[in-house]
């Protein structure tokens, strides 16, 4: 095709072909520029870096064993304590900065007004580490 043309039928007609010197121009200086740029990120130094073996410290959340006889006792790891007891303890571990573990045990025929106490006290607490302890039919 020619740009320049005495014909004067076909000059005021359009072009219909894409002009794809300007895209190749552009495709080049791209490629160019990666060229370039890519041995600058894959740039690493060479070190001689010490092997050691161990394992990350990790630290174990504390357990308690809290449990609430058919009378609506409470204990806290064996020991008796009564609910206000137990609040202030729930408060005190939701303090630390990893949270304890509570293994909650309630006997069968303990009243659920107990139990939900006890699971809104460790709530507020901000405690939510709290798992039912059973045991499985036999």
């Amino acid at each position: 095709m020619a740009f320049a043309s005495f014909d004067s039928k076909r000059s005021n007609a359009p072009v219909a072909e894409i002009n794809m010197v300007p895209l190749i121009d552009v495709m080049l200086v791209l490629l160019v520029i990666f060229i370039v740029t890519a041995p600058l990120l894959t740039h690493a130094v060479k070190l001689d870096l010490p092997k050691v073996s161990s394992k990350a410290n990790e630290i174990k959340p504390d357990k308690i064993e809290f449990a609430i006889d058919a009378s609506g006792q409470r204990y806290w790891n064996g020991e008796t304590v009564t609910r206000e007891q137990a609040q202030a303890r729930f408060l005190a571990e939701g303090r630390k900065p990893v949270q304890p573990e509570i293994h909650l045990r309630a006997d069968q025929e303990v009243a659920y007004k107990a139990v939900a106490q006890t699971l809104a006290d460790a709530s507020k607490a901000g405690l939510s580490k709290v798992g039912f302890v059973s045991e499985p039919e036999r």
